[in-house]
């Protein structure tokens, strides 16, 4: 479960990002974040994770709490999350193996990290993430030879691989053509069904915000709507209600 109160982001320009943001997110709760450019569903996002140190209010994931833990225990809650990133973030130069492994560096002791041995289980479930996400056979490539499709395949395997209970998604079909972006979405999806995670994905495409549980609206920092589940079109249609407000 991920619980956020009173989050609030101010930059040192002035610039708000986030303003008293607070949302719960069930386990196994799918929840896309939709708003226009600058309305802060990336900093919502980022702050979840920890990446972005909020100005006020609190997160905790799992019942652990994200805003102020030390480095280490910022670590053991990272080991139950997983990332998808708009632009793969994956290592061009290695294999596809092993970025998918990448996924595996919170769960292994630290002098296995820094050397990069992973124990012979973790490759093993490395290759069987692989396979789930119709990627078997191309192990050894290395990333930057695969299409974008692809590399959003390993990326999602990565977010996978450690078998989070949290997955956090920012526009993972911001850059791919309409029909592997769809593909890209089932695969969350069925994800989601099949282990139960909870999901937040940032988006700006409706048909994307249509496969979540739940679909909260995001203006100026803030959370203005949310409209539950929701078909494309409604999502449109509230869309369109928010920019005549």
């Amino acid at each position: 479960m991920i619980r956020v109160r009173g989050l609030s982001k101010r930059y040192p320009s002035g610039t708000v990002g986030l303003d008293g943001v607070s949302l719960d997110v069930a386990a196994g709760e799918f929840v896309a974040l939709i708003g226009s450019s600058g309305a802060g569903k990336s900093t919502l996002l980022r702050c979840l994770n920890g990446l972005v140190i909020p100005t006020a209010g609190t997160v905790s994931v799992d019942d652990q709490p994200v805003t102020g833990a030390s480095p280490a225990a910022l670590r053991s809650v990272r080991a139950h999350v997983g990332f998808v990133f708009q632009q793969f973030n994956l290592l061009k130069r290695l294999s596809v193996l092993d970025n998918v492994l990448v996924g595996s560096l919170a769960r292994v002791d630290r002098w296995r990290s820094l050397l990069a041995r992973f124990p012979a289980a973790e490759v093993e479930r490395a290759r069987r993430t692989l396979r789930r996400v119709g990627l078997e056979g191309v192990e050894a490539q290395r990333a930057d030879t695969l299409s974008g499709g692809q590399q959003q395949r390993v990326a999602i395997a990565r977010a996978l691989v450690s078998r989070p209970t949290v997955v956090f998604a920012d526009e993972p079909t911001g850059n791919l053509d309409s029909k592997t972006g769809v593909e890209i979405l089932e695969l969350m999806r069925r994800s989601v069904d099949e282990y139960g995670q909870s999901t937040v994905m940032v988006t700006h495409d409706p048909r994307a915000a249509a496969i979540a549980d739940r679909i909260l609206f995001l203006a100026d920092g803030r959370i203005v709507k949310d409209i539950g589940k929701a078909s494309a079109h409604e999502v449109v249609v509230a869309m369109e209600e928010l920019d005549r407000a």
